[in-house]
């Protein structure tokens, strides 16, 4: 059979497939060929029969080290799974509070260290507060356990605690915090102005080192006279932050009220509206903004009406997933998918729906190059690997 032949007989199999057999030509900003194949994806169920499953990352050895919400934290290495004891006692799972976050420090093999955000019991208030702890991993115990940050004992609803933890090329830690207070209401008038004060931590995005002291080099913000670890503000509930691989900015998702959700890049200094506008409006119909936009105001790259309840974040970087590389994931709780964002440069072109119907939590890209995702009822992890 000459070459011609046996071409044509790939792709005759490839089109069974549902894949495409077309020549890769395609060239990316840094000179590497890009494939216009769309890949063939299997799904495997990794866990299953867990409760929220909020945070989830990997140790570089591949091991996941994920939590559930009501405060229990895992390792898993190979096909088992056990669970690690030492969470702090002050874990708050009322409301939509709990152990949320997990991060291994990008340079861990070095350092030893994991960081986990949680909603906190606050001593003398009813009141909650998120703290962001990092520890080590003994045997089946966490050791060396410090509480780095602490975001003050403001939300008494007890929602919108955002919290994603994610590292830059530089080793400066972003922590994001929703908005807290005594409600959640868009407009000037709104009773929670937390995201527009710089004074308190929630409703930002922080920048600290990995130790949780203040880098010198962050914003001095309007009323303050020194920098502290707030980096940017005005966010209402960000659930959703990542570092692009390939331009090193940071990329953040959070939930508006009813519709406009959004996809934003995060700048220093820069305020990100809420509640002073929104493409959304409240829940019971009244108007956030008269236009969505403002002078001052930075403006979202993507923006979900109605709302998809965004959260959690992944680039994917594997050559596995052929034309798929580059494109954002991003979880959807409210409306039950996998968003798939195919980008130019930093705007959003197309979006694509997957694993319709679910309830998605989490979604990271291990090691190994395969995506995995958290979703709910039950608390499972399903593994995405492209064939």
């Amino acid at each position: 059979m000459n070459y011609a032949s046996i071409l044509a007989a790939v792709c005759a199999v490839a089109i069974l497939n549902l894949t495409s057999c077309k020549q890769t030509d395609l060239v990316d900003a840094g000179g590497d060929t890009l494939s216009t194949q769309t890949p063939t994806i299997r799904t495997q169920t990794v866990l299953t029969g867990y409760e929220i499953i909020w945070g989830m990352d990997f140790l570089p050895n591949g091991d996941l080290i994920f939590g559930e919400k009501r405060g229990r934290l895992y390792r898993r290495s190979g096909e088992t799974v056990t669970q690690l004891t030492g969470l702090p006692a002050d874990i708050s799972t009322q409301g939509q509070g709990g152990l949320l976050d997990i991060r291994v420090h990008p340079n861990y093999a070095a350092t030893g260290w994991i960081y986990a955000s949680y909603a906190a019991s606050a001593t003398g208030t009813t009141n909650t507060q998120l703290n962001l702890i990092r520890f080590k991993i003994t045997g089946t115990a966490l050791t060396d356990l410090q509480t780095i940050f602490r975001a003050s004992a403001t939300n008494q609803w007890k929602g919108h605690y955002g919290s994603r933890i994610e590292f830059d090329r530089n080793g400066f830690l972003y922590l994001s915090i929703g908005e807290g207070g005594p409600s959640t209401y868009g407009g000037a008038s709104s009773p929670n102005k937390n995201a527009q004060n710089v004074q308190t931590e929630w409703g930002k995005v922080h920048r600290m080192t990995d130790a949780g002291a203040v880098p010198a080099d962050n914003p001095v913000l309007p009323g303050n006279t020194a920098p502290t670890t707030v980096f940017s503000y005005g966010h209402r509930n960000p659930q959703g932050l990542i570092l692009n691989p390939t331009t090193g900015d940071l990329w953040e998702s959070e939930h508006s009220a009813k519709g406009g959700d959004e996809v934003n890049i995060i700048q220093k200094g820069k305020n990100y509206g809420w509640p002073l506008v929104s493409y959304g409006i409240n829940y019971d119909g009244t108007t956030i903004s008269a236009s969505p936009t403002m002078t001052g105001i930075e403006n979202p790259i993507y923006t979900w009406t109605p709302s998809i309840g965004p959260c959690g974040l992944a680039f994917i970087t594997s050559d596995s997933f052929k034309s798929w590389k580059g494109n954002l994931l991003v979880g959807g709780l409210a409306l039950t998918y996998l968003s798939r964002l195919e980008l130019s440069g930093n705007q959003v072109v197309r979006e694509s729906k997957l694993l319709e119907g679910n309830r998605i939590r989490n979604v990271k890209q291990a090691p190994d190059g395969s995506i995995y995702v958290s979703v709910e009822g039950p608390g499972r992890v399903l593994r995405l690997v492209a064939e």
